[in-house]
């Protein structure tokens, strides 16, 4: 049958055109024309009635062959295989579209039929090769094209289903076959020109690709997902898809949708290490592959994204890095010329940041808290850590880093719920972050406020404070509260008057603005909401009185604008936690200082200050007596009603810890003084304390004489000792030491004789006649075995 097959090619008997089935273009010229071929067997001229002919005794040929092929039993079908392959291939050598679509046909058929027995010396690479190159077919006619390639797109797939039922056989997944099936099937699913021929086909070739895609995908293993991804990104690279972000993403939803939701985290691997590759690259390029990581990161459902979790957050703190290092040398890579500028770099770094938070969004709380401390740990503090980045970065790097890496841990915390405060803020991450709030940039400063807000809402509170304003009824807000927790109040006590400190620090700024006003009373506020018991509250309002202080006080650092604000932020907040603390006489107090307010000095609530155009008056000089809120009038009525109040009558004086010291902060000094009272809860005995001693220039330079001195005659000590053991005789030695020993004995003995005294008579003296007895040491005493353990 082959030999009938292969003469039906070279000669026929003439017949009548109307046999012909119909006229098939030809693939030279891409015209439907009827030529005179010359044959190589027989040298003769041959009509266009007998080309007709010819293909048609090929197909009926092939159909033959097809149900031989069918009617083949599974044990004897290897022995008809190799002579049925063969005929295949040659009809898609052939040069005639017609009989490369029947060869195609004729193999998907022999694909579908299931082996018993694998052939081992069974070869495909020739249909790969073929059926990726009618993938890419450019001939002529749009119709004729389609078909092509559609047949093309159905050889792979059939090729695909015979390959991997059984890994005995050819292995479709090795490189050499990945890097033509897969950059084949993306031709087709991007070609923008691809259309279905009408009335003929049901999908267009984009259609069956990515049928055929995810099923090539759905069918990976563990092992061979690097081989099917690597060409993957090859192709982006090569066809500059990246750039455009819509197909590049659109390939990887198909390939995280139809890969075995337990190798997704290998799919975000490939992508990680292709991102490092490509550090270099342009911003447009490297903002592409995180657009798709971003993506990837939303699909992975499984709540983690393998087991090298910091790893992924590691890369893209490197990229952020990396970006800030770009946008100020402005090139990526000075060998090559290769330029950047600010607003490509910007898109890249929000990429950035919006991909950290997805990738944070899918992991479980403890991974997150582990997330949350390794940023921070990544955060440079100028002086303390080393400035990351290139030299050329410098103090601006190190900045731009800063804001970079709060705002990605702003990210991970805007949907971290934990119902553990001392969990959600252990020690380790709350110290570092609030020495953010001592830096002098404004804007590091409101990251770090906005994280602390996101960590302590846990009932969603947080949109009800958006607006800072004198609410005269909180029931209007429908605030979600619970009782404070055994860990909330573990927490606050722990922590409180730290947070404390800082919120009092951050008012002092004077380049706050309108926003970190807001974000403090936001704070305030769901520090009163969620984590406040009676203690808390007391303290809240004692800070609240202690931010009057501070804007009444004439501190130059301070603009009016500033001291107005603060006046504002003091007074929204006691009027809030007046209602919630329920206690009549403090609202009424509360309440009666507002309305004077309103009349006298409107410009010290929130109405006439916290709008576009504020209304700063010229001086605060009237702002004395009735129109502030009285400290021991609020007392009184707290006192009253069974609060303990004897915080609230200790001025609140914020104490500067080693954390303030080594944040290199130069206004610390100028705003604190190191001269502080310890609250009286904390400090159970009062003592009188000395006045400061006066520190002048002399003082500071007689200590650094003395310490010169000192160290001198330390050294001169030691060098006496060395030299006396060394050449003093053994005897002498020996009587130095035995003289210490006796020193440290009589000591000793002196101890003991201290401890082993006669209780006091509670007459207060001996009786008369009597001699008290010596008591008798514990270590001499005789106790029975039954005693002894």
């Amino acid at each position: 049958m082959l030999c009938q097959l292969q003469r039906s090619w070279t000669v026929s008997e003439p017949t009548s055109p109307r046999d012909c089935p119909e006229t098939w273009p030809d693939t030279d010229t891409g015209t439907h024309t009827h030529t005179h071929t010359h044959t190589h067997v027989y040298n003769v001229n041959v009509t266009s009635e007998c080309v007709c002919v010819s293909v048609r005794y090929v197909c009926i040929a092939m159909e033959a062959l097809d149900q031989l092929l069918m009617a083949c039993h599974c044990q004897s079908i290897n022995l008809f295989v190799e002579s049925f392959l063969t005929m295949v291939r040659k009809l898609l050598e052939a040069d005639k579209p017609n009989l490369q679509i029947l060869g195609t046909n004729s193999f998907v058929k022999f694909a579908n039929i299931e082996e018993d027995t694998a052939s081992y010396h069974r070869s495909y690479d020739f249909f790969v090769s073929r059926f990726s190159e009618m993938c890419h077919s450019s001939y002529e006619d749009p119709d004729v094209r389609t078909k092509i390639r559609m047949a093309g797109i159905r050889g792979l797939q059939g090729v695909v289903r015979k390959t991997v039922r059984d890994e005995l056989q050819a292995n479709i997944w090795e490189r050499q076959h990945m890097d033509k099936i897969v950059p084949s099937l993306l031709f087709n699913l991007q070609d923008p020109t691809d259309s279905g021929s009408p009335g003929c086909e049901k999908e267009s070739p984009a259609e069956l690709t990515e049928r055929c895609f995810r099923e090539l995908l759905g069918r990976a293993a563990y092992g061979n997902i690097k081989n099917a991804i690597k060409p993957v990104l090859m192709h982006l690279d090569n066809h500059s898809l990246w750039e455009g972000k819509s197909f590049a993403v659109r390939c990887f939803k198909i390939i995280m949708y139809s890969i075995q939701s337990q190798h997704s985290h290998l799919v975000i691997q490939q992508l990680l290490g292709h991102l490092d590759a490509n550090s270099k690259s342009s911003a447009t390029v490297r903002a592409g592959i995180v657009e798709v990581l971003s993506e990837a990161a939303v699909i992975e459902a499984s709540g983690s994204v393998g087991p090298t979790v910091l790893e992924v957050f590691n890369t893209l703190l490197k990229q952020l890095r990396l970006s800030v290092d770009y946008e100020l040398t402005g090139s990526c890579d000075p060998y090559c010329n290769n330029t950047t500028t600010t607003d490509q770099e910007r898109q890249l770094q929000e990429a950035v940041i919006k991909t950290i938070g997805s990738f944070a969004n899918t992991l479980p709380i403890y991974q997150r808290a582990e997330v949350m401390l390794f940023i921070m740990g990544k955060i440079p503090v100028p002086g303390i850590y080393p400035a990351l980045g290139s030299p050329i970065a410098g103090f601006e790097g190190s900045r731009m880093i800063q804001v970079m890496l709060l705002k990605s841990l702003l990210q991970v915390t805007e949907r971290y719920e934990s119902s553990n405060m001392l969990a959600a803020l252990p020690s380790s991450f709350l110290e570092p972050l609030l020495s953010f709030t001592l830096m002098e940039d404004p804007e590091i400063r409101l990251l770090v406020l906005s994280i602390l807000i996101s960590l302590i809402d846990r009932h969603q509170n947080t949109h009800k404070f958006t607006f800072l304003s004198i609410l005269s009824d909180i029931s209007v807000l429908k605030l979600k509260m619970d009782k404070c927790s055994r860990q909330d109040n573990l927490f606050m006590k722990k922590h409180g008057q730290r947070l404390y400190r800082h919120i009092f620090l951050t008012c002092s700024e004077e380049n706050s603005g309108r926003s970190h006003y807001q974000a403090l009373y936001t704070l305030l506020a769901l520090l009163s909401v969620e984590l406040a018991n009676e203690e808390v509250v007391v303290d809240l309002i004692r800070l609240a009185l202690a931010l009057q202080d501070l804007a009444l006080a004439n501190d130059e650092r301070l603009s009016l604008y500033n001291r107005c604000a603060v006046h504002a932020l003091s007074a929204a907040y006691l009027s809030l936690i007046s209602q919630l603390t329920t206690v009549p006489a403090f609202c009424q107090h509360i309440q009666e200082v507002i309305e004077l307010r309103q009349k006298e000095v409107p410009y010290l609530l929130p109405e006439d200050i916290f709008i576009e155009n504020p209304r700063v008056p010229e001086s605060l000089e009237r702002v004395e007596g009735e129109v502030l809120f009285q400290q021991f009038q609020i007392a009184e009525v707290l006192g009253g009603s069974g609060y303990n109040i004897e915080i609230l009558n200790t001025p609140f004086t914020p104490q500067i810890t080693d954390e303030d010291r080594l944040s290199k902060r130069k206004s610390i000094g100028d705003t604190i003084s190191l001269q502080m009272d310890m609250d009286p809860r904390y400090s159970p005995e009062r003592e009188q304390k000395s006045p400061a001693e006066q520190i002048t220039f002399e003082t500071l330079k007689n200590a650094i004489v003395d310490s010169v001195n000192g160290e001198e005659q330390e050294r001169e000590k030691r060098r006496l000792v060395v030299e006396r053991f060394q050449t003093a005789p053994f005897e002498e030695i020996a009587a130095h030491c035995g003289a210490k020993s006796s020193l440290l004995q009589s000591k000793l003995d002196q101890i003991f004789e201290l401890t082993i005294r006669p209780p006091p008579s509670p007459s207060g003296s001996a009786s008369q006649g009597q001699t008290p007895t010596r008591s008798v040491p514990v270590y001499e005493m005789k106790f029975p075995d039954l005693c002894v353990y």
